[in-house]
C-alpha cells in the first residue's frame, strides 16, 4: 500500500497514478460527508469534484500539520456549505433537551439516516459537523464563520427536531 507522503509526492509530480490513488483512498469518506451536508446526490457529486480539484491544485499548500484526510475534509465541508449557501441562524430557545441515546436498540439506522437528511440545511450541517464528525462548535464555528452560541443552538434545536421525528415513527 502506498503511504501518505509516497501520495503526496506522487501527486505534486502531477503523476496521474498518484492522483487516482489519493482520490480513491478518500473519496468515499468524502462523498458520505458532502452528501450528509448538502442532502442531495447530485450537490455531493459536484462537491466531490470540485474539492478533489482544489486538493490537486494545492496540494503544495498542504503543511502537514493534520493528516491529509482532515485536511481534504475541511476542503469538502467547505466546498458543501457554499454549495448549499447554508444560513446558520440563532434560535435564543435555550429550554433543556433529553440526550439522544445513540446505543438504543430501538433506533433504525436507516430512519436515523433519513431523518438527518430531513433536517433544514443549518441543523443537519452543524449536527453532522459535531455529532458524525466529531467537531467541537469552536471548530465548526471557525469553519462555518458563526458563533460557538450559534452552533450550539442549532446543534441543541437539531436534536430537539430529530427526537421528534423519530419518536414519531
Amino acid at each position: 500500500m502506498t503511504s501518505e507522503a509516497e501520495l503526496i509526492s506522487g501527486c505534486l509530480l502531477h503523476d496521474r497514478l498518484a492522483q487516482r490513488l489519493l482520490y480513491d483512498r478518500y473519496k468515499k469518506a468524502m462523498y458520505t460527508l458532502a452528501y450528509r451536508i448538502t442532502g442531495d446526490f447530485d450537490d455531493a457529486n459536484d462537491v466531490i469534484q470540485d474539492a478533489f480539484l482544489e486538493v490537486f491544485k494545492h496540494l503544495s499548500q498542504f503543511r502537514g500539520e493534520a493528516t491529509l484526510g482532515a485536511w481534504i475534509r475541511q476542503i469538502v465541508i467547505r466546498k458543501a456549505t457554499k454549495k448549499k449557501k447554508i444560513v446558520v441562524w440563532q434560535n435564543l430557545d435555550d429550554s433543556p433537551v433529553e440526550s439522544i441515546n445513540w446505543a438504543d436498540d430501538n433506533i433504525n439506522i436507516a430512519h436515523l439516516e433519513t431523518a438527518i437528511l430531513a433536517l433544514p440545511d443549518g441543523f443537519r450541517t452543524i449536527f453532522v459537523l459535531a455529532e458524525v464528525e466529531g467537531y467541537t462548535h469552536r471548530e465548526i464555528a471557525a469553519m462555518l464563520g458563526i458563533s460557538e452560541g450559534t452552533s450550539k443552538s442549532q446543534l441543541f434545536h437539531a436534536k430537539r427536531k430529530l427526537r421528534i421525528m423519530l419518536t414519531s415513527k
